[in-house]
């Protein structure tokens, strides 16, 4: 008799484009916490998250009473039509509190990638230029405008383009496998130096628009920059009149142990983008930035029917309150920290793992099949996917080579849960590194 996750599956394949890939076999029937729960009862340690969007944990009772609350008033009336003080208050709450002692102003929208349309748009518009600069390793979303801004080929844009003009990408600080042959520190973080020439031969300074960055690239593999990048990447934008939007869409809302993972390296951008956990599991995204720079396009220049939708913003603010008032970043930090100390240990132990990188409990293991040579081992972390799935642990594999596995576990978990999920994982490792 075949189980009730086959069925589905079987229908998945009938109704459902193969494009649409799946990463797991099981099809969800409930979430709590760290916890999922298959339709056919089984229980995942959930350390994935939605791919970074349940840092406050699934169902969170403080984000489910805020959503049913606002579901019995009302449920969308666009904001451009008949607006409402929710949206204004998630406005205020993240001009609040945003890196930068400067006047900011916020617009919402629905996914990362709009968020990052929009900070385009609203870039462009007010420099009067129309470059962007990214990141190789850096993702930034599916459609048109950001899988042009997106580094990876394979599945992202393969078979996808032509992609919009415009775009031009220069190597990130990705120290590990540094693009430059040098090591830090004694490269003096070259890599973020390296934008200088890259304006005399690709695209020029006067005709860049923006730089747009990740503090840790999340696709790519977790690539964590040195302290002093940002701050020197900054300069050079600042040199020139080029504005830095910082893309927070997995990093924010507490994922590194701080709202803002750019607080980190203490800078203040001059646009950022949050998505993913900003609402909890509810499609929500917004671009806050410098408000002589939001406020350049004129009006209708920017929005959408469904952008700062009543659910979303009610949630957002639950999600918001969760962080500030129940002691969650402290909660973050603390998981950080017993994260790398159990990842080090790890590494310790398995010749597999060439480096742990990230910042508080956003970490990841970089997989290869010798420490000297650094080779790729994707086909390892593709076995490791698999086994911890097999045993109850669902975690992802990401980076260039798809040999990085990346913990994304809500910050919520309890010990109990996280310790059997690091069970495991090391269980796991054992077998994958066949004892390595």
């Amino acid at each position: 008799m075949t189980s009730r996750n086959e069925q589905l599956m079987e229908l998945r394949k009938k109704q459902v484009p193969q494009g649409v890939s799946l990463l797991n076999p099981a099809f969800i029937a409930k979430a709590q916490g760290a916890i999922m729960t298959d339709v056919d009862g089984r229980e995942l340690i959930d350390f994935a998250g939605g791919i970074g969007v349940n840092n406050v944990g699934h169902c969170h009772p403080k984000v489910v009473a805020a959503i049913q609350a606002q579901a019995e008033k009302f449920i969308h009336t666009c904001f451009h039509v008949a607006p409402y003080e929710s949206y204004l208050e998630v406005a205020a709450r993240l001009n609040e509190l945003a890196p930068g002692a400067f006047e900011k102003l916020t617009m919402l929208a629905n996914s990362g990638a709009e968020a990052v349309e929009n900070a385009v748009k609203i870039a462009r518009y007010a420099t009067k230029r129309s470059a962007i600069i990214s990141m190789e390793n850096g993702f930034h979303g599916r459609t048109l405008m950001t899988m042009a801004l997106t580094s990876k080929v394979k599945p992202y844009k393969l078979g996808f383009g032509p992609f919009a003009p415009e775009t031009y990408r220069i190597p990130s600080a990705y120290c590990y496998r540094c693009p430059y042959g040098t090591s830090y520190p004694a490269c003096n973080c070259a890599c973020a130096e390296k934008l200088e020439d890259f304006f005399t031969g690709y695209v020029s300074a006067e005709q860049t628009a923006a730089v747009l960055v990740e503090p840790i690239q999340g696709e790519g593999g977790f690539i964590t920059p040195p302290q002093e990048y940002f701050s020197k990447l900054q300069k050079i934008c600042q040199k020139y009149g080029i504005l830095l939007i910082i893309d927070e869409i997995q990093t924010g809302m507490g994922r590194t142990g701080k709202l803002f993972a750019i607080d980190h390296w203490g800078i203040e951008p001059d646009l950022i983008t949050t998505a993913k956990s900003l609402a909890g599991g509810m499609p929500l995204s917004a671009v806050t930035g410098r408000a002589e720079i939001m406020n350049a396009p004129h009006p209708g220049g920017l929005g959408g029917t469904y952008g700062g939708n009543p659910l979303s913003c009610a949630a957002a603010l639950a999600v918001l309150k969760i962080f500030l008032e129940d002691g969650l970043l402290t909660k973050a930090e603390e998981l950080g920290e017993k994260l790398q100390k159990r990842f080090n240990a790890l590494q310790g132990k398995y010749e597999i793992i060439g480096e742990v990188r990230g910042k508080g409990p956003m970490l990841a293991l970089e997989l290869v099949h010798d420490r000297q040579t650094k080779e790729p081992a994707g086909d390892l972390a593709k076995k490791l996917t698999k086994l911890c799935y097999e045993k109850g642990l669902v975690i992802l594999s990401c980076g260039t080579f798809g040999n990085v596995v990346r913990f994304l576990m809500p910050l919520v978990i309890t010990d109990e849960q996280l310790e059997r999920g690091l069970g495991i994982l090391e269980e796991s490792l054992h077998e994958v590194s066949g004892g390595r």
